[in-house]
């Protein structure tokens, strides 16, 4: 048996347990699965704008708002509710609140906000962070014409610590929504 190396052998690296301990701090982008999937959607639509990671969740329009500075109305909230049982997505400003009554007479239907277990299984994401897209499969939705009145909106990326800016159109596009009012003017 020769002793010789023909220098192809691999080298093992066992640890003899006294090898430094590396003190570097590991930096690394926050991840999570459900956005992930908005952000694959939002590059397949060609919508630009980052996800943003918040350092407290924003499970409120009013609390998103105030973290990322501008107006409540500029949110756009996606709350999903149920007509007539089949779960639908409904895209409303911060500043408005959705009359049910109002909106499913318009839609045609009976419409009745959506239970946790509703909301998880039909969008695969928690109430407070739940976005527009991302979902197992598309929900119908409508969108808010209120949102129209500003350059910017802003809504959750799947998790209640992200927002992602986008315009109305961007948003109308991206959940092939119908435009609606959602409260009775």
């Amino acid at each position: 048996m020769s002793t010789e190396s023909t220098g192809t052998e691999s080298t093992s690296m066992e640890s003899t347990g006294t090898e430094p301990i590396s003190t570097e701090p590991t930096i690394s982008a926050p991840s999570h699965s459900a956005v992930q999937a908005v952000e694959r959607e939002l590059r397949s639509h060609g919508i630009t704008g980052e996800v943003l990671w918040l350092d407290e969740a924003t499970p409120t329009a009013a609390s998103a708002a105030e973290a990322i500075g501008t107006v409540v109305g500029a949110i756009a909230n996606s709350l999903v509710f149920t007509l007539d049982g089949e779960p639908v997505l409904v895209m409303t400003s911060g500043g408005h609140r959705v009359d049910t009554a109002y909106l499913g007479a318009e839609l045609g239907g009976t419409l009745k906000r959506a239970s946790a277990e509703t909301v998880r299984q039909s969008t695969g994401q928690v109430i407070g962070g739940v976005a527009p897209t991302g979902h197992p499969a598309p929900l119908r939705t409508w969108v808010d014409i209120a949102l129209k009145a500003y350059p910017q909106i802003w809504a959750a990326a799947g998790h209640p610590h992200t927002v992602f800016p986008l315009t109305y159109g961007e948003l109308v596009e991206l959940t092939g929504g119908m435009e609606i009012e959602v409260e009775r003017q």
